[in-house]
């Protein structure tokens, strides 16, 4: 087994672009659930809107790249305001079963052979991207170290997702130790005290939602640009689970807990399986007890191991602290 090349291909995935959008819809989600205390469990629906939002913009009504973003966002903002409005004045559990139901109903939408001409369908858009590659000012050679290299296309994608996660990251720092922000804290341990101080909690919870999910389009988008394809069966309830996993990982309602858990999730999931397609191919692992269509299938469950001996003994995560994980303190 060459550990050289299994260690470069996890740090390699792990300061990726992939892992620089899921650390910014894990943004959106800590605002949601750390910070605020609501159960989104469809963080997933902002980013296909997001995603989708580009890439219809440009494929299919021939706008420009630029353009699309907006319409992405704004996508974002009216999907959460549609999740809100009807589910912010009940209890936790409606806002949690509206969302894992959005992001379900609007894959099966944009999959379907209604929206195909729009969306693509099963199919999904491709190449929609070339305006933001068009402009990239990093010359044509390989950059990188170790074993870790980089196109000059992909290194400007790296540089601009990871420069996007520092901006909205010193955005969210600067509001959840604002005023705005000690009150979203304040929802969260108890939201009764909040409202007897004449806090408009209604109004606070949608002002997460929306901001949240905007941070999560945004995420949605950087993944569909690095790849240049949006495919509706990519964005799966699954992935809203991955960034729950990374935000307990890092720790829920710190600052840079999305950022060490996207990091670290990625590197782990592919540590797994890198590790494990090299052992099956040196003979290590038999192929009669793992194949290697199955090592999919086992690098997640060994996630999944992980993830229940970290809520065991630190539920609170890398950064975090344990009153952090509680919706209610009383």
């Amino acid at each position: 087994m060459d550990w050289e090349v299994i260690l470069s291909d996890a740090v390699r995935s792990g300061i990726g672009p992939v892992a620089a959008a899921y650390a910014l819809a894990a943004i959106g989600l800590n605002i949601h659930f750390g910070y605020t205390g609501l159960l989104n469990f469809g963080q997933v629906a902002f980013m296909l809107v997001g995603a989708y939002g580009v890439a219809v913009s440009v494929s299919t009504f021939g706008l420009s790249l630029w353009v699309g973003v907006l319409i992405g966002l704004a996508c974002s903002v009216v999907l959460a305001l549609l999740l809100g409005l009807p589910t912010l004045r009940l209890r936790a559990e409606y806002l949690a079963i509206s969302t894992i139901a959005a992001g379900e109903i609007l894959r099966l939408f944009y999959r379907s052979s209604w929206a195909e001409p729009v969306t693509g369908g099963v199919f999904g858009l491709q190449q929609f991207a070339d305006e933001f590659y068009d402009i990239n000012p990093v010359p044509r050679d390989r950059y990188g170290f170790w074993l870790i290299k980089y196109s000059s296309q992909d290194l400007w994608a790296l540089l601009i997702a990871w420069g996007l996660v520092l901006l909205i990251t010193v955005l969210v720092a600067l509001l959840v130790h604002s005023p705005w922000g000690r009150v979203l804290r304040s929802i969260r341990e108890d939201e009764d005290a909040a409202r007897s101080l004449g806090k408009s909690v209604y109004s606070y919870k949608m002002q997460s939602l929306v901001l949240g999910g905007a941070i999560g389009s945004v995420g949605g988008m950087i993944l569909a640009i690095d790849t240049q394809s949006v495919n509706p069966d990519s964005y799966d309830p699954v992935v809203t689970f991955f960034l729950y996993t990374l935000l307990v990982l890092g720790g829920a309602g710190r600052v840079l807990g999305p950022i060490v858990g996207a990091i670290l999730f990625w590197m782990i999931l592919t540590f797994f399986d890198s590790a494990l397609r090299q052992a099956i191919g040196a003979g290590v692992i038999p192929q009669d007890v793992i194949s290697a269509p199955e090592v999919g299938a086992v690098r997640l469950a060994l996630v999944g191991l992980g993830l229940m001996l970290l809520m065991i003994f630190r539920p609170q995560g890398i950064l975090g602290s344990r009153r952090e994980m509680m919706l209610d303190v009383r």
